[in-house]
């Protein structure tokens, strides 16, 4: 065997990128008037978080509207998949003009 000085060989751990980088949506100007609707995975006080939200973006924007989390159910868990596949037909079926999704990590 021959010493290797401290030097190593080693590979980067991830794999090739699967998803090609998307432009993101323009930004609202904004909330006044618009519906904004909430999506949690229900796993960490989003309950709580969304009412200090609403309170908060209700002073700012008296004639904002919400969509509350407890009309699209969890996005998280068993389905969660078919959840997500819904969920764009059912914002612009709503006409929901922003989307707040709180997560827990």
């Amino acid at each position: 065997m021959q010493p290797n000085d401290g030097y190593y060989e080693a590979y980067w751990p991830r794999g090739d990128l699967q998803q090609r980088t998307r432009t993101l949506a323009p930004r609202l100007e904004s909330l006044s008037g618009k519906k904004v609707a909430q999506l949690w995975d229900e796993l960490f006080k989003g309950d709580e978080v969304f009412e200090l939200l609403e309170e908060g973006l209700k002073a700012r924007y008296p004639d904002i509207e919400f969509v509350s989390w407890r009309e699209f159910g969890s996005t998280h868990g068993a389905m969660e998949k078919e959840a997500l596949e819904a969920l764009p037909k059912k914002l612009r079926d709503m006409g929901v003009s922003a989307v707040i999704s709180g997560m827990a990590c």
